[in-house]
């Protein structure tokens, strides 16, 4: 199968890059750092202001329901629209698709901070939110992999995986800016003032991001690989199509190869400060402020290890790298997991969101560059954005859900056991898998 990849990626030396480096790191990492901070700020969002905003009061357990629901919309509309963003994005080009997803994606993020209360218009006012929601992981669906591959079409020969870093750097920027203003509007607002008008605060700043994005696209020339089999009309006319009946080995190897990162985000993030902060014996009961203070501290470990896992890869390849990494997510799951997150000391906890976001940024920072490599040219945009995203709904929508059914249930071990096997079915993913980093684009 990697021989018959190989033999449809164009084997000619790699083109000279069109885009400065500096527009390619502005325009690759910007639709990530949105989609991580939409995604923060709506689970925020989801958990303690929707339910009384959107939708009728009376049963608060059901408001919330219905509330996560709408969060869960956003990876259904995911899978389509990787393969609606792919389909343009292979067969008219990686830019204007790049400036279309990014449009949808910041769009539907203002528009929910605009919209009016159930209180204000009833019934209609979730129904909004829902189709915002929708619109938001419809553009999320075809950002992550256009972002990927406008930085790795664009590399120099030897520096792919590290240019595919740049758009991986989004996530913990994105990540951070959200911690940091839920903390500064906790700091200025009242409670009312909050629930009133100031959770819309986070949602209307997003059009900053989405500005700055268009503008740098907009500049941007299309991807030396993409202009080239476009001169010679070497597009397939339905790449999803194309896609699963000629690259469906790449499609479900990648898919799993990414199953592993999504799943310890989520359980690092949304999980970990769920159960830090319930109330005693269920969780550790710290306050909201303190893990949102530890878990700003420690995505500065994710950031920072995005670029030195680009390097890593470029130098020692990305199936080697990867199984080194994927190894040590299984040891930190069995092994350090329950005695650090399940001590209670601040300090240890600290130490766990360290460690296992630190992880995060060795994992995911490779991803750029490997799942686009998976695919040749004329189904690229369409395979590393599906794959991308199917693996959102395997890993990232139900690992929250999962950990704390398991936690409840079971005790704190088998959360760390889940992850681990999430992170065994990367590694054989890993192992079947061949290596890349020879292959010209």
């Amino acid at each position: 199968m990697q021989a018959t990849i190989a033999n449809s990626i164009n084997t000619e030396t790699d083109a000279t890059p069109v885009n400065s480096r500096g527009k390619v790191v502005v325009a690759s990492l910007v639709g990530t750092a949105i989609e991580f901070f939409d995604f923060y700020i709506y689970a925020t969002a989801a958990v303690i202001v929707f339910p009384h905003i959107f939708f009728p009061q009376g049963d608060p357990t059901a408001a919330t329901l219905q509330s996560l629901a709408t969060f869960a919309i956003a990876f259904v509309a995911r899978p389509i629209g990787s393969a609606l963003f792919g389909h343009f994005g292979d067969r008219v080009g990686r830019k204007v698709t790049l400036v279309a997803s990014l449009l949808t994606m910041g769009v539907s993020t203002v528009v929910i901070g605009l919209l009016p209360s159930y209180e204000s218009i009833g019934v209609l006012a979730p129904m909004l939110l829902a189709l915002a929601r929708f619109g938001q992981g419809l553009g999320l669906g075809g950002e992550w992999g256009g972002a990927a591959l406008l930085a790795t079409e664009n590399a120099p020969p030897r520096k792919r995986a590290l240019y595919g870093s740049f758009p991986q750097l989004g996530a913990p920027i994105g990540f951070f800016f959200a911690n940091g203003t839920f903390l500064l509007l906790s700091w200025l607002l009242t409670d009312e003032q909050f629930m009133s008008w100031g959770w819309r605060v986070p949602f209307i700043l997003s059009a900053v991001l989405v500005i700055i994005g268009l503008y740098v696209r907009v500049s941007l020339h299309e991807t030396p690989v993409f202009a080239k089999i476009a001169k010679a009309g070497k597009q397939v006319k339905v790449p999803m199509g194309t896609l699963l009946t000629k690259h469906l080995k790449a499609t479900i190897i990648g898919t799993f190869i990414m199953l592993a990162t999504y799943t310890l985000f989520y359980i690092m993030t949304v999980y970990s400060m769920t159960f830090s902060t319930a109330a005693v014996p269920v969780g550790l009961g710290f306050s909201r402020n303190d893990v949102l203070w530890m878990l700003m501290m420690a995505v500065i470990g994710f950031g920072v290890m995005v670029p030195i896992a680009g390097y890593l890869a470029d130098k020692f390849g990305r199936r080697k790298c990867m199984i080194v990494i994927t190894s040590l997510m299984i040891v930190f799951a069995l092994a350090v997991f329950q005695p650090l997150l399940g001590s209670g000391n601040p300090t240890l906890v600290m130490a766990f969101l360290l460690i296992g976001l630190s992880l995060m940024g060795l994992t995911f920072g490779p991803m750029g560059a490997l799942l686009p490599e998976l695919f040749p040219t004329e189904v690229r945009y369409t395979g590393a954005s599906f794959s991308y995203n199917v693996a959102s709904i395997l890993g990232a929508s139900v690992a929250p859900y999962i950990a704390t059914w398991l936690q409840a249930n079971y005790g704190l071990f088998y959360v760390g056991l889940y992850l681990a096997a999430m992170s065994a079915i990367t590694l054989v993913a890993l192992l079947v898998s061949k290596e890349t980093r020879h292959l010209s684009l």
